[in-house]
C-alpha cells in the first residue's frame, strides 16, 4: 500500500501538519510519499492506493493552488480510493461556521470535491488549530492530533475490504 499526501501552505502550519501525517503513516508501516502542490508536476492514481491532501483555509475556502490540483484528480484512475483531508484554521472562524451553519473550511471543500470524484472519505476531515494572533503557531496539542489522526487513518488502511 502507498499513498500520496500533498499540501499547500502560507505560514508553514499546513506543511507541519501533512509532515506530521506522512511520518506517522510510515511509523505504521504504510508508505507514503508527501509533495507540496506546486512541485506536483504529473498525477497518476495507478501509483498510488489512497490520498492525503490539506490546505489552510483562507477566506473560507482552500488555497487556489489546491483547488488547481483537484483538477488533475481524474476520476477514472482515483475511483474508489480512499482519502482524507485537513485544514488549518483560525478556531474563532470554526465556532463561527458552526455557529452559522456555514461551510467555510477547505477540509470540507476538498472532501466534498474527492466524494464527487467517486473517491471514498475514509474518516472526517481534520481541522487543525492556529491561533489567530500569532500568525505561524499551531495551537498546542494540534500535532499530538495530525499523529492520532494518522495513526486513524492506518489502522482504517489496514483493515481488509470486502472485494
Amino acid at each position: 500500500m502507498k499513498g500520496l499526501v500533498i499540501y499547500d501552505t502560507s505560514s508553514g502550519n499546513t506543511k507541519k501538519i501533512a509532515e506530521t501525517i506522512t511520518e506517522t503513516l510510515k511509523e505504521s508501516g504504510i508508505e507514503s510519499d508527501l509533495f507540496y502542490v506546486k512541485d506536483v508536476k504529473k498525477l497518476s492514481g495507478k501509483e498510488y492506493n489512497f490520498l492525503v491532501l490539506g490546505s489552510p483555509t483562507r477566506f473560507g475556502t482552500m488555497s487556489f493552488a489546491v483547488k488547481s490540483f483537484l483538477g488533475k484528480v481524474k476520476t477514472e484512475e482515483w475511483r474508489n480510493k480512499p482519502f482524507a483531508a485537513f485544514d488549518t484554521e483560525n478556531p474563532e472562524n470554526v465556532e463561527k461556521s458552526r455557529a452559522e451553519n456555514k461551510n467555510w473550511s477547505a477540509a470540507e471543500k476538498i472532501a466534498e470535491n474527492l466524494r464527487e470524484k467517486k473517491m471514498s472519505q475514509h474518516l472526517p476531515v481534520l481541522k487543525a488549530l492556529v491561533e489567530a494572533k500569532l500568525k505561524g503557531t499551531l495551537l498546542e496539542g494540534e500535532i499530538d492530533r495530525a499523529k492520532d489522526y494518522a495513526k486513524e487513518l492506518a489502522a482504517k488502511l489496514k483493515e481488509p475490504t470486502l472485494s
